[in-house]
């Protein structure tokens, strides 16, 4: 064979391996394929049962308002009990914010009282942190610093969101942000009639306000256990993410970081109970904990204007915009002019509650016996 006839074997061999050779897609591509289409799943799963909930509670809504006037739940201070103690009996702030959007929308609560009852679901939502913290407590052999971090995140909620209340409640009065109102967009309230209306009507036809109220309480309760399973699991952070919260340890940094996990997750449920692992392991200082439940606090409004604008009152939005208005205002005055006493006065007064069992058994009847005291006024 001449060379020129090998060379030109070679290259008829070549192009032919070359054709033959299939394309090398990496194991894990189809496995990251499947991860990504579940997790989607799941999202739109948990968006459609969380609609499915707001139109419940919205339609039963007007049958809870005979058990509130029974019980006479009224006012500032009965409506941030009822709030505070709700938010404890499902471990979130979140469902029980839901829930008073829709009793305004259909007019049981006004919109002082709805903003009581919002601030009092922000105030109980940190019970998550303590709760979890006593559950450290058990399996770490008495370790109080899980106990210590829940108490400040606590304390910290308490101290902010009380404030918020009566200065809110003089802005919507005032009407200075009524412009600020936006409903829910025409084609999803089409939608939302067009897939949900029979649904609701058929139920309502068949059940008492009360129950249907009740069964939307279930609903949305469902509807974050859903969601929840979208989100990673960051009971036991990985390397990457406990190197990324170590690299935030200024008040500033902090502050962002509770932002940016609470915004990502969209469960403060979830951001601020991390904190337990991160600080008992120091990648979190006990004094950055205060920043941080500062920025959760204020960027878990994200899911409750979504569903002020799924309920198509204006009003509802102008709400939780003045929520998040103010209480990022009085959040960021202490962190900014006031940082250094307030951090010593949380801290200091967290130490008290945590050093012994009887310090912390009267934090803990205390912020049992308060809420309730509110509800009975």
């Amino acid at each position: 064979m001449t060379e020129h006839a090998q060379k030109a074997a070679f290259r008829a061999h070549a192009a032919s391996a070359n054709q033959e050779q299939p394309l090398h897609v990496p194991q894990s591509l189809p496995r990251l394929v499947a991860a990504v289409a579940v997790r989607v799943l799941y999202v739109v799963a948990a968006l459609a049962i969380f609609i499915l909930a707001l139109q419940l509670l919205k339609t039963g809504a007007g049958g809870l308002k005979p058990v509130l006037d029974r019980f006479d739940v009224h006012g500032t201070a009965n409506i941030v009990g009822f709030g505070w103690l709700g938010s404890y009996g499902v471990l979130s702030g979140s469902p029980v914010a839901a829930i008073a959007l829709t009793l305004f929308s259909k007019d049981v609560l006004n919109q002082t009282e709805t903003f009581a009852m919002i601030n009092g679901s922000r105030m109980g939502a940190s019970f998550i942190v303590l709760f979890v913290g006593f559950l450290y407590w058990i399996r770490g052999r008495r370790n109080p610093d899980g106990l210590y971090i829940g108490v400040v995140a606590l304390l910290v909620a308490f101290t902010l969101w009380g404030p918020v209340i009566p200065l809110g409640q003089l802005i919507l009065r005032e009407g200075w942000f009524g412009g600020v109102r936006f409903g829910s967009p025409g084609a999803v309230t089409s939608l939302v009639n067009v897939v949900y209306d029979p649904i609701v009507e058929r139920m309502d036809e068949h059940l008492p306000r009360l129950a249907l109220f009740g069964i939307g309480m279930a609903v949305l309760l469902a509807s974050f256990s859903v969601f929840d399973r979208v989100l990673p699991n960051l009971d036991a952070p990985g390397p990457r993410f406990e190197r990324f919260a170590a690299f935030f340890h200024k008040r500033y940094m902090m502050f962002v970081l509770g932002l940016i996990v609470t915004g990502m997750t969209m469960s403060v449920s979830l951001s601020l109970t991390i904190l337990v692992p991160l600080t008992l392991k120091n990648y979190v200082k006990r004094d950055g904990i205060i920043p941080y439940v500062m920025g959760a606090n204020i960027a878990t409004w994200i899911d409750t204007l979504f569903a002020a604008l799924l309920l198509d009152k204006p009003e509802a939005f102008t709400i939780v915009f003045v929520e998040m208005i103010t209480g990022a205002a009085v959040s960021l005055f202490v962190l900014v002019f006031a940082y250094q006493p307030y951090k010593r006065f949380i801290l200091g007064t967290a130490h008290l509650a945590t050093r012994d069992r009887r310090g912390f058994g009267i934090f803990l009847g205390a912020i049992l016996v308060v809420p309730a005291v509110l509800l009975v006024l």
